[in-house]
């Protein structure tokens, strides 16, 4: 099991670098043996399979980043002329996703055009970038915001590396309704690159962590209009070639959730045990990036802080990627 150690640990070598420790073999030991003996190194086979292509290192946003300084359905056939009359939003509310991407995305832009970001813009056309799309309210509270600053006519361009397909539906339904809100004319696309798909009718082939059955203790996830709904045993998906494989760590993890929710005294109801969100026994996200880990992701993956007294909460769990909080938020 070594091998699987040091090979999880490379992956994530670039993890908040220079926030926290460079992740090693004993670091994923360390967490890993918070599992049951039987649990441990499914949990590694499974997420040495999944995160090459759901964590998304600095080299991989600077790609994407890249691509889209070209991408003609964006910029049409003159990117260079795009760019000089196109405004790279910085709006972002909480975090800071979209000011890294800005950050990254300078150097790229002059070298491809010629062009200093911050001498573009002037025209009509805005582009919002970030990340991952998660629940896509985030989103929705920046462009709320920027609206009364906005010109009475422009068209926004929302480009995403990774985009969840409920939070992308419902975000669309939104932004029909923000520019008649502000009496404006402003319209909106949404632009991911890659759609993870996450909506109830589709729970069976879903790119999130979307279990069959409750254990004990998770019975009050299940109760009322939000309630859990268990997708269907015995299927096969894209994400997860092998359903005993994925009830395993769905299993595991949703263990573990529990048991770090009952942590708390009395824990926000977005608190769940596969992450933060309105139903069910959380997000299950399994998409995060070398800046943070998403609170929509299993807590498991993220919740704790060894360097709290031994008595604190945040003590009894030891996280694998520590969750660098918003500010004022209430992650923890």
């Amino acid at each position: 099991m070594r091998a699987k150690l040091e090979a999880l640990a490379a992956l994530i070598e670039d993890y908040r670098e220079g926030e926290v420790s460079k992740p090693d073999a004993d670091h994923v030991e360390h967490w890993v043996r918070q599992f049951d003996a039987d649990e441990r190194e499914p949990l590694l086979d499974e997420l040495l399979r999944i995160w090459p292509a759901f964590y998304l290192k600095r080299q991989g946003i600077e790609q994407f980043l890249q691509r889209q300084l070209t991408d003609a359905s964006l910029v049409g056939p003159h990117p260079a002329d795009f760019w000089a009359r196109a405004t790279v939003l910085d709006i972002q509310i909480r975090g800071g996703s979209q000011r890294t991407m800005r950050e990254l995305l300078r150097p790229l832009l002059n070298q491809a055009t010629g062009l200093s970001l911050d001498a573009c813009g002037g025209g009509d056309r805005f582009v919002y970038f970030d990340d991952i799309l998660f629940t896509g309210d985030r989103i929705e509270r920046d462009l709320s915001a920027w609206l009364p600053k906005a010109p009475s006519v422009a068209h926004v361009d929302i480009v995403v590396f990774a985009a969840h397909s409920y939070g992308r539906y419902q975000l669309e339904e939104k932004l029909k309704k923000l520019s008649q809100v502000a009496g404006k004319s402003i319209s909106f696309s949404l632009r991911p690159e890659h759609v993870r798909e996450n909506r109830r009718a589709h729970r069976d082939d879903a790119h999130v962590l979307w279990p069959v059955s409750l254990p004990a203790g998770a019975e009050r996830f299940a109760a009322g209009a939000t309630g859990f709904v268990p997708r269907s045993p015995g299927r096969v998906s894209e994400l997860f070639p092998s359903e005993p494989n994925r009830h395993l760590v769905e299993q595991a993890l949703l263990k573990a959730g529990l048991k770090i929710v009952g942590f708390s005294r009395d824990p926000s109801p977005m608190v769940r045990p596969l992450g933060y969100g309105p139903f069910g026994v959380g997000f299950g996200s399994l998409l995060l990036t070398y800046r943070n880990c998403p609170n929509n992701a299993p807590l498991a993956f993220w919740w704790g802080d060894p360097t709290k007294p031994s008595s604190h909460p945040l003590r009894k769990w030891y996280p694998l990627v520590p969750r660098k909080p918003y500010e004022n938020s209430h992650d923890f």
